[in-house]
């Protein structure tokens, strides 16, 4: 090796590291734990105008749904799908009673999504969300895009209960 290449290779600059996968920027291909279960991510839908994500999570036939929202702390929120159906998304009540459970609404939005691999909605644009919760703490989430409903119900997951094991 020349002295010139010695030089020049002391003189450059070195390769930044590649910044690790937190939980917010993984995707589909990704691995994370939840509740000490582990789940493939298939599918990401992020909103653009709020700083949150909604993971699809497949776990052998099983699917769940993982919704992350970063404010003041960083909260967490597992569902399940549920069969139901929404005529307009001008008629969503303040109260929801389901199975004996009244669920009260806490939070209604609405922007622009972006969609990657597989989720509920196959292409990104305006959604509506609604969430409730009853008091026993209970979730209930609804979902409107493009004239399409879908409706979720979970619980809030500690923070220390979700990990992220193998990013792509």
């Amino acid at each position: 090796m020349s002295l010139f290449n010695r030089i020049k290779n002391i003189l450059k600059q070195p390769e930044p590291p590649k910044s690790e996968k937190n939980i917010l920027t993984v995707g589909p291909g990704d691995v994370i734990e939840v509740s000490l279960i582990t789940y493939q991510i298939t599918g990401r839908t992020r909103n653009t105008h709020r700083n949150s994500v909604f993971l699809t999570l497949q776990d052998g036939n099983s699917i769940r749904y993982l919704s992350i929202e970063e404010r003041e702390r960083t909260s967490f929120a597992l569902y399940s799908p549920i069969d139901g159906r929404l005529d307009s998304f001008n008629e969503v009540p303040t109260t929801i009673e389901m199975e004996g459970t009244a669920y009260h609404l806490e939070e209604q939005y609405s922007g622009n999504v972006t969609v990657v691999g597989r989720t509920p909605f196959s292409n990104g644009g305006e959604q509506y969300v609604w969430q409730f919760q009853s008091d026993d703490r209970k979730l209930l989430r609804i979902e409107w895009q493009d004239g399409r409903s879908m409706l979720y119900e979970g619980e809030s997951v500690l923070p220390a209960d979700v990990q992220v094991l193998r990013g792509s």
